[in-house]
């Protein structure tokens, strides 16, 4: 019987790209976001043993239907990408978007970690893979400051639950993956463009999957961003801070 992975935010993206990598290393996949259109096309690409799931998981409902129609089906990887960002000065962006965005980013991530952890614990077995950012690696980011606080919950949440488990010897792991600029529609969704290079949702899926599979915590696919976060860690907060807002300002250029 193959192996099941779930898969949010699997209809566009570095999602897409890992649903994809995952069903060529032999995984039945359910594949779960809200374009159902978009999702039916993956399915008949990756196979008739695919299952979709359409699901907004911003909604906390959503997220425990998603849980309830899945805990059956003997997942061994939860792979959580949903997630979308938006730039501008904190006091001008509409605070339905944020909220929008946290309920993204950090409630659904949280919920469906705790929830499938419980089973994978109980079972000793299983991944799960919180898609994160390089933000949140950093002191903060103007001009995103919910993106970026909501991606360093994903990684302190992530982090503290490694510990938790590695000690207790548990054979279940957890990680977290800090790409910098991804080439997907992140983009357009929040209306702006990047500063800076970005790398294929291609490279990004197969490293995490790398990483993830090597029980790492922390995946950060690219050698650029993992010298950056080092520096950034030796520089003085406000320099860093700085910096980041000016990165982030130029994302408002298109």
């Amino acid at each position: 019987m193959a192996k099941t992975a779930l898969v949010t935010g699997a209809s566009s993206g570095i999602g897409r790209e890992i649903a994809r990598d995952l069903s060529a290393r032999g995984f039945r996949v359910i594949i779960s976001a809200r374009r159902e259109e978009r999702l039916r096309e993956l399915a008949k690409e990756l196979g008739d043993n695919t299952r979709v799931i359409v699901c907004d998981v911003s909604d906390r409902e959503e997220c425990l239907r998603l849980y309830e129609e899945t805990k059956n089906e003997k997942i061994s990887v939860l792979v959580n990408c949903a997630g979308f960002g938006a730039v501008g000065s904190f006091d001008e962006l509409p605070l339905d978007t944020e909220l929008k965005m946290i309920d993204t980013n950090v409630t659904a991530v949280h919920m469906l970690t705790k929830l499938f952890l419980k089973d994978f614990v109980a079972a000793d077995r299983g991944y799960i893979m919180n898609i994160a950012s390089s933000a949140g690696l950093m002191y903060g980011g103007p001009m995103m400051a919910t993106y970026y606080a909501s991606k360093t919950y994903v990684v302190s949440l992530t982090s503290a639950i490694y510990e938790e488990l590695r000690a207790r010897n548990s054979r279940v792991h957890v990680c977290a993956v800090c790409p910098g600029p991804v080439d997907t529609e992140f983009n357009d969704v929040a209306n702006c463009k990047f500063g800076v290079s970005s790398i294929t949702p291609q490279f990004c899926a197969k490293k995490a999957l790398v990483g993830m599979f090597g029980r790492k915590l922390i995946i950060i696919p690219e050698k650029s961003i993992k010298a950056l976060y080092a520096g950034a860690k030796f520089a003085p907060r406000g320099m860093v801070l700085k910096v980041t807002g000016k990165v982030q300002k130029k994302k408002l250029d298109k």
